[in-house]
């Protein structure tokens, strides 16, 4: 199957990368070729809202948590569980490796590693961790309700729609395949997280999405 397909494709994305569009559509390489290009422009349409979703939850949630410990650091007087912390350290210790790199190429010195490096550091999936049930009172409750001040159902309604645009982020920002996910709901997930931390943001946000007509044109991936 994957032998028929161009010399270039095989070379340049590889043969194992290719097989599982082969297998979607019943190993027609030229079907295959056009639901892998299909894959890279639904994967650029939803780069956009993603990317909204994530830095506007990592900024909201932050905010909360300042205003709740009275500090930026929040982390050093949060009750974070031991892989919260692990996570904290680890990010300081990505943002100090990065510090000492930039400042021996640029050949100044090191500055300090600062709140904001870190916070810029730490993954999408360390800010859905704060919302998970173990964190429920310590958190949720106490502060973290506040950053989605639009959302009025529970807790776990919220947290499984941030999971699953975690989990897609993670499969679009790692280019691997997402034709066979429930993208429309995932697409969903994201405006009811986005429309939870604020209804402008939103809306904004839909202006620039192209993800619906990209979804509509996968018919014609088979021909």
């Amino acid at each position: 199957m994957v032998d028929r397909m161009p010399e270039w494709m095989k070379r340049f994305f590889s043969k194992p990368r290719l097989k599982p569009y082969l297998r979607a559509v019943g190993g027609d390489p030229q079907a295959a070729m056009r639901l892998y290009w299909w894959n890279v422009e639904a994967s650029a349409a939803l780069y956009g809202p993603l990317q909204c979703v994530e830095l506007a939850v990592r900024n909201a949630m932050h905010d909360c948590l300042v205003a709740k410990y009275g500090r930026p650091d929040w982390w050093e007087a949060a009750p974070l569980d031991v892989r919260g912390k692990q996570l904290v350290e680890k990010a300081r210790a990505k943002c100090k490796q990065n510090e000492e790199r930039r400042a021996e190429e640029q050949r100044r010195p090191k500055r300090r590693v600062t709140v904001d490096d870190i916070v810029t550091e730490l993954n999408f999936g360390f800010w859905a961790t704060l919302l998970v049930k173990r964190y429920d009172r310590t958190f949720w409750r106490i502060a973290l309700h506040e950053a989605f001040p639009h959302h009025s159902g529970p807790r776990a309604t919220l947290s499984d729609d941030l999971w699953a645009v975690v989990r897609l982020r993670n499969r679009v920002m790692h280019h691997e395949p997402i034709h066979e996910e429930d993208l429309d709901g995932d697409h969903a997930r994201i405006y009811r997280v986005l429309d939870a931390l604020g209804p402008d943001l939103a809306k904004e946000v839909r202006t620039m999405d192209r993800f619906r007509s990209v979804l509509d044109g996968k018919g014609n991936v088979r021909g």
